[in-house]
């Protein structure tokens, strides 16, 4: 139950309730048929439901197993007895860093069971919401690193990372990209085309993976594309800043626009549309009868309860206008960040703890584009973003924040001149499209409508006119009837 509702249930009663409750109760109805859905009938979110048009049906029985009941009790008891053991029968060691790390991490773990017995549930319920709320988790505890590494200094913040992997904290130089662009070599004879194989390493999976799990979470070809394509510009303009963004050319728009991103979108539209079509008919394990259907129960258990067809219509109105640019600026901040918080913390490309920060950003991604296409789509419905989707905002301001704090130099170092005055342009281009679509063009159709309409009236009184006495005429009929009627 909502807030609104306890409050509507457990609030004052007025006299009309009385007196509503006094009256006696009306006879029983017939009970409604079930929905498909599994919900209350008219589960139509236009009328008082919880299903919207995009949404695909659900067929559930209802099966409640104890795979999905609340085990509150059971993990605040675990917990009790290894905190008791770790008190009573284990002796602390005299090592003060050793224990202080490990009274960070016990509790970090506590925050966790709690957490994930006790936080709200999100969008998704599969393969189980204790996921989604520990992924939630996860970002809070998360958050509270990053703000914590920001009120550090350059060089504490730096070696902070040492209590993390003793192999941090260390200046590390970055691979350049660029250099020979040549794609046929003839000045090397044993191997002419050196160069893409150079390229070929274990970040073109990564690419192709990464676009194929970021189409799934928006869900929109043409956005994906626009931020793949940005990003690359992105890379253009910022490569005096950091070497690693010096690629060649087929680099750019060949192996990562073209073979890795579009490969991986164009894979995970495959998926949306499998997705969209699928029946999701939900059935207690156990009360399937065959070996192959209860394996087959267990498999789709990891695909999504429902589908919502994400219907981002940004040129619809100036409020989602600007919530999609919003998106595909935090989309592409969050993009830079991951570069530039490994150069300012020092982290190699391939340490684990970038591998991690990416498969957090897949977790919690989709469920924060989720909420932030619940809020654009039906703001009367949600009246508020969602908790994940403002952790991961918070999240990427905070990474961004380090950024600028750390190394304010290299952010500082001036754009190239012709790069300035492509984005002059493009961002002139963008106002100027804005202007003209939800301003200017609004003005000039409603003033042609106010036109139309007065040449409509003007044309209908020169039809009247030309049929004699016109319009007088007309209004003239009903006291001619009414003269014939006096002198009958």
């Amino acid at each position: 139950m909502r807030r609104g509702e306890r409050r509507a249930h457990g609030g004052n009663v007025g006299k009309a309730a009385l007196e509503e409750q006094q009256q006696p109760p009306p006879p029983a109805s017939p009970p409604p048929p079930a929905q498909p859905n599994g919900g209350a009938p008219g589960a139509e979110r236009d009328g008082a439901g919880s299903r919207r048009s995009t949404e695909s049906e659900v067929y559930d029985d209802g099966t409640n197993t104890f795979f999905w009941r609340a085990h509150t009790l059971t993990v605040l008891f675990i917990l009790t007895c290894a905190l008791g053991y770790v008190t009573l029968l284990e002796e602390t060691p005299q090592d003060t860093a050793y224990n202080t790390k490990r009274g960070i991490v016990a509790s970090i773990l506590v925050f966790l069971c709690f957490g994930v017995t006790q936080a709200k549930d999100g969008p998704f319920s599969r393969p189980h919401p204790a996921y989604w709320r520990f992924w939630l988790c996860v970002s809070v505890v998360y958050e509270l690193f990053l703000i914590f590494i920001l009120f550090q200094t350059v060089q504490d913040g730096r070696q902070f990372m040492k209590y993390i992997d003793p192999h941090l904290g260390v200046p590390l130089p970055e691979r350049d990209y660029g250099g020979n662009c040549l794609i046929y070599d003839p000045g090397n004879g044993t191997d002419p085309f050196h160069n893409i194989w150079d390229k070929l390493d274990g970040f073109v999976p990564a690419h192709f993976f990464g676009w194929y799990l970021k189409t799934l979470m928006i869900r929109d070809w043409w956005m994906c594309m626009i931020i793949s394509v940005m990003f690359e510009f992105l890379e253009y303009s910022l490569e005096h800043q950091l070497p690693n963004f010096s690629e060649c050319w087929w680099d750019h728009w060949i192996m990562d626009v073209i073979l890795c991103n579009g490969l991986g979108i164009y894979c995970g539209m495959k998926t949306l549309s499998w997705l969209s079509l699928k029946t999701y008919k939900w059935q207690g394990l156990w009360n399937i009868p065959t070996y192959k259907g209860k394996m087959k129960r267990i498999v789709f258990q990891f695909t999504p309860y429902s589908w919502v067809k994400f219907e981002w219509k940004p040129a619809s109105s100036l409020r989602r206008w600007l919530a999609v640019c919003g998106i595909i600026f935090v989309f592409l901040l969050a993009e830079l960040n991951t570069f530039y918080l490994k150069f300012v913390l020092w982290m190699p490309p391939e340490h684990y703890l970038v591998l991690l920060r990416l498969v957090f950003f897949v977790n919690v991604g989709g469920v924060a584009m989720r909420e932030i296409y619940d809020f654009m789509d039906d703001p009367k419905f949600h009246k508020k973003l969602g908790q994940q989707a403002w952790l991961v905002a918070a999240i990427t301001a905070t990474e961004f924040l380090i950024v600028v704090k750390y190394d304010p130099y290299t952010l500082t170092l001036s754009l190239p001149f012709y790069i300035t005055q492509c984005w002059i342009l493009g961002i002139i281009l963008v106002l100027t499209w804005t202007a003209w679509r939800f301003f200017i063009r609004d003005i000039t159709l409603r003033y042609k409508e106010i036109r139309r309409q007065k040449q409509e009236h003007r044309h209908e009184k020169d039809k009247c006119l030309s049929n004699g006495d016109g319009h007088s005429a007309l209004l003239e009929e009903p006291s001619g009837s009414k003269l014939r009627e006096r002198k009958l």
